[in-house]
Formats: structure tokens, C-alpha cells, sequence
């Protein structure tokens, strides 16, 4: 063998082991990386479990803001946060929101796996069956604030301002935005978002007036009852009661 082909054949050695070296090196800094994300998340539904009625708002507008500027942290969404999430869950907050396919909440506020305590309903509606789920994520899961959100040109209210006759069973949508309908009547300005706001001030009345479980709550501070509107146009959620 030649001083050439021995020089050769060491090289393709180095290359092998420092090849090797470094695939070993990759695969323990993503183990780290994949521990201390973990970490990250186990900390991070630890401190959701202790946050007050006015941080888990914070916590929410706050996502909402990257949101709007396009900052978005996608956070609780790896591997970590699933498998601590396969046996317990602790959200900090529900959310009543309409099942309109242009507000969903983990994305406006941008937030993850295990944080949100979904309910969706054409027109952010209230009705047994919502009120017994948002019960259960007071009682049952300690969820400190409860955020009703409804939207900007929502249909389920506009049917209601409209007055037409409608199919199946979407009738009971408008009956039950109806009463909001009533209290804007005399109203100036625009009649839709007039009736927006009233019909979501309507619900989070409903929600306080409406269960003995919420009501305690509310009245011992363990619990926070919020009206917001999401603006379609500029993609900022606004408190507005």
C-alpha cells in the first residue's frame, strides 16, 4: 500500500469516528433539549395552576398581542406538554366562544395543549349543556377565569337582527340571542355589533345569575366572569365588560 492510500484510508477513519461523534453529540443535546422542554412544561402548568382570575386574563390578552403582531410563541405544543397532559389536566381558563371557524381561541390567544378550557356555540349561546361544562371546569378543575367571547359580524347574531325564518333547529340560536335583541332596539350606530356586545353582556350575566356554582365563586373570588369581542378585521381580542 502506498504512503498515499495509507493517508487515505486514515482519513476516511477520522471522518467515520468524528461522523459518529457528532450524530452522538446531536442525540444527547436533543435528549437535553427534549428534558429540559419538558421541564419547561411541568413548570409552566404548575404556575397555570396558581394563577389568579386577573393573571389568567393577563395571560390571554397578553397571547393575544403576539397574536395580533405576528409573535406568536406556540408554546405547549411538544412532546413534553402531551405526555403530561395524558392523565391530568389543569387549564387556566374557559373560554365560551362561537364555533365560528374564524376565532379559535388557542390560536387568537395564542396558547396550547392543556390550557384552555374549550366551549364553543354558534353565538356564544348558554344553554344546560354549556352551563353544565363550564361548571364542571369550575368545580371540578379550579379554573379561576371564565372569558365569554363573542365576535365581530357574527351570523348567529345577524339572524337574529335579520328576523327570517330559518331551517331545523337554528332557530334556537336566535331565540335565545332574542333578548339582547330587545335591549338595543333604541340604540344608535351600527345595530350588528350593538347587538354583538349586548348578546355577550347577556351571557356572562346568564352565567352569574344562572348557577348556584359559579355565583359562590364569583361572590368568595375564586372565580372571574369576563365579556370580550374579537375583531375580525384587526385580530384584537377587546374586554368590554
Amino acid at each position: 500500500m502506498t504512503e498515499t492510500e495509507k493517508m487515505g484510508k486514515m482519513s476516511r477513519r477520522n471522518l467515520i469516528r468524528i461522523g459518529g461523534a457528532s450524530a452522538m453529540a446531536a442525540s444527547l443535546g436533543s435528549q437535553l433539549f427534549n428534558s429540559q422542554s419538558a421541564l419547561a412544561d411541568t413548570n409552566s402548568q404548575e404556575a397555570f395552576s396558581n394563577l389568579t382570575a386577573d393573571g389568567a386574563l393577563k395571560k390571554l390578552m397578553d397571547g393575544n398581542q403576539r397574536y395580533v403582531q405576528q409573535k406568536r410563541s406556540f408554546p405547549d405544543q411538544n412532546q413534553g406538554r402531551i405526555s403530561e397532559l395524558t392523565n391530568s389536566q389543569h387549564p387556566f381558563a374557559t373560554i365560551l366562544g362561537c364555533s365560528d371557524s374564524r376565532v379559535p381561541p388557542e390560536l387568537l390567544f395564542d396558547q396550547g395543549l392543556g390550557d384552555i378550557f374549550d366551549i364553543r356555540v354558534a353565538g356564544n349561546i348558554i344553554d344546560d349543556a354549556v352551563l353544565g361544562s363550564i361548571e364542571y371546569a369550575v368545580a371540578e378543575l379550579g379554573v379561576p377565569l371564565i372569558l365569554v367571547l363573542g365576535h365581530e359580524r357574527c351570523g348567529a347574531v345577524k339572524a337574529t337582527l335579520d328576523a327570517k325564518p330559518l331551517p331545523g333547529h337554528i332557530g334556537t340560536l336566535v331565540a335565545a340571542i332574542q333578548p339582547a335583541l330587545e335591549q338595543v332596539q333604541n340604540q344608535s350606530g351600527d345595530k350588528l355589533d350593538n347587538l354583538v356586545r349586548a348578546n355577550i353582556k347577556m351571557s356572562v350575566d346568564k352565567l352569574k345569575a344562572s348557577s348556584p356554582i359559579l355565583g359562590e365563586a364569583v361572590k368568595t373570588g375564586k372565580l372571574k366572569i369576563v365579556g370580550a369581542r374579537y375583531d375580525l378585521d384587526t385580530a384584537k381580542v377587546e374586554i368590554i365588560y
